[in-house]
């Protein structure tokens, strides 16, 4: 009768130390994955700040792009930036600066 009981306490040690065991792998997976979400979140926002960094970025091309175009393209484009940017003047025009 001893034997048995010995038998049956060892089982419930076994099982009971199974639980204990699942329960602690299961704690540790949870806790993965909880960092591991909290990461993807953090991935998630910069990823949408560069792409919005990169939407402007392409946007101030596109601009310059047209803007180089219109370069090779229009004259009358060209002496308007230069006569703007550097102060240029036809023969005998006269510049007046004022400051704002």
């Amino acid at each position: 009768m001893l034997i048995a009981a010995a038998g049956v306490n060892s089982h419930r040690l076994i099982t009971v130390l199974y639980v204990v065991l699942f329960a602690a792998l299961g704690l540790g997976a949870g806790v993965l994955l909880f960092e591991a979400r909290a990461q993807y979140r953090q991935l998630k926002h910069t990823e949408t700040e560069i792409r919005g960094r990169l939407a402007e970025a392409e946007a101030r091309l596109h601009e310059q792009e047209r803007i180089l175009e219109r370069l090779r393209t229009d004259r009358d484009f060209v002496e308007k930036v230069i006569r703007k940017r550097m102060s240029y003047a036809r023969p005998g025009e006269t510049i007046f600066r004022f400051e704002d």
